[in-house]
């Protein structure tokens, strides 16, 4: 065409209105990257497969989208490994470039991370609940949800001692990190309340049967703390009902021990066991109702400790992001927003954060009960906005050892 005076006149007064069809509103953003490490094979599988249901479930919820952004989810199977979880992490941060990572599940693979992840200025918002990466060593780069691996057994130590009036309790967990942690913390808190912990068994996390160490428990125990993961809480709960001693002898569970995930498999046995943990089916908060009703109707099951959490930290990232304007490559900004956030209602409740990134929330002492066709871990205490650090002093806490195998010291096991 022949651009004449008049032609570019007509041209320049139609460009206006040409240029606003074609441009939107507002400049497109690109997709959020989300790195998502989980567990889908070995022992840990169970709880792997739960976390991967809540994130989901989450994200649909939110049409995909966080903070008007799309999101595109990222994920990899560590195994359960701690060198295969270093591996998949790599992978998300130099192939997949994520913007942050939501995982890993277990804390020994958390510890296998964390210094990869710091060097690389990642957040990393994890379910693993390895108790010294928010205590005496630290990361900027991460917030934890779901609780420390103590946060939950200590307020079950006092409860025990206080509540239950137990004073003799045998222990008994997976032999990793997790497992020493949360027996730590009970044990510290239930013999600073008059009791005594006369027994520590310590079975392989692949321990094929556990009749043995079911055999070694000693018979002046008033009750049995048991603090497995995974589908392990299921196979020595049964055995020890097998064994006979599920009537005479109670069992009172860490967070993960007899979790609502695997309560269909243990059955009518486990109504009546006590066990503590940040999170309930039961819960009445709206966002949990509507939770639990899509995990029902989604995957047949109810949300336990692992998809609450992934579910949970969904919540906690999605109302960062809405206070920042969805800048999630910002990162110093979406960490210091995260830690600084107060969520009145999530599906766990209530939560805040303290100094280094680890949840303050509420605390729940379970009862397993039926609730019409399900079998639920209803809450019958409640301990409310409770710190990693329990009652302790802060600074003197963090002066003394992190919790593990050996610390605290035993007093009244007999070698």
């Amino acid at each position: 065409m022949k651009i004449t005076r008049r032609n570019a006149l007509r041209l320049s007064l139609a460009a206006p209105g040409l240029a606003a069809l074609r441009r939107p509103a507002r400049a497109a953003q690109p997709p959020i990257r989300l790195g998502f490490l989980t567990v889908k094979t070995g022992p840990l599988a169970s709880g792997g497969i739960q976390m991967e249901q809540g994130l989901t479930l989450f994200l649909k919820e939110q049409g995909g989208k966080l903070a008007g952004r799309s999101v595109e989810l990222f994920t990899e199977d560590t195994g359960g490994v701690p060198a295969n979880a270093l591996t998949k992490a790599q992978a998300l941060v130099e192939r997949d470039k994520v913007d942050a990572v939501v995982g890993p599940l277990a804390a020994f693979e958390l510890l296998a991370i964390i210094g990869y992840t710091d060097r690389q200025k990642m957040p990393v918002l994890a379910v693993a609940a390895a108790e010294n990466i928010s205590q005496r060593t630290p990361s900027p780069w991460f917030l934890r949800c779901t609780s420390s691996s103590a946060q939950a057994s200590q307020p079950m130590g006092y409860y025990a001692a206080k509540t239950l009036g137990y004073r003799k309790v045998t222990m008994i967990a997976d032999d990793i990190t997790y497992g020493y942690e949360q027996c730590a913390g009970f044990m510290r808190v239930f013999e600073d309340n008059g009791g005594k912990v006369i027994q520590r068994l310590w079975p392989p996390l692949n321990a094929p049967d556990y009749g043995t160490y079911i055999a070694e428990i000693r018979p002046d125990a008033d009750a049995v703390f048991q603090a497995f993961a995974g589908a392990n809480g299921f196979r020595f709960t049964q055995q020890y009902f097998e064994y006979g001693l599920g009537g005479r002898k109670p069992i009172i569970a860490g967070m993960t021990g007899i979790d609502d995930s695997i309560l269909p498999q243990i059955g009518n046995i486990a109504l009546g066991l006590l066990s503590t943990c940040f999170y309930s089916p039961a819960l009445t908060y709206p966002s949990n109702k509507t939770f639990v009703a899509a995990m029902r109707k989604t995957y047949h099951a109810d949300p336990g400790y692992y998809s609450a959490g992934t579910y949970v930290t969904g919540q906690v990232l999605a109302a960062a992001l809405e206070k920042i304007g969805g800048k999630i490559e910002e990162r110093e900004l979406l960490m210091h927003t995260l830690r600084t956030s107060v969520v009145p209602e999530t599906a766990r409740g209530p939560v805040r954060f303290d100094q280094f990134g680890n949840v303050i929330g509420n605390v729940y002492i379970r009862k397993v009960e039926r609730v019409g066709s399900w079998l639920v871990n209803v809450p019958i205490h409640t301990f409310h906005d409770v710190s990693q650090f329990w009652t302790f002093n802060q600074a003197a806490f963090l002066k003394d050892p992190v919790y593990s195998k050996t610390w605290p010291p035993t007093r009244y096991i007999e070698h």
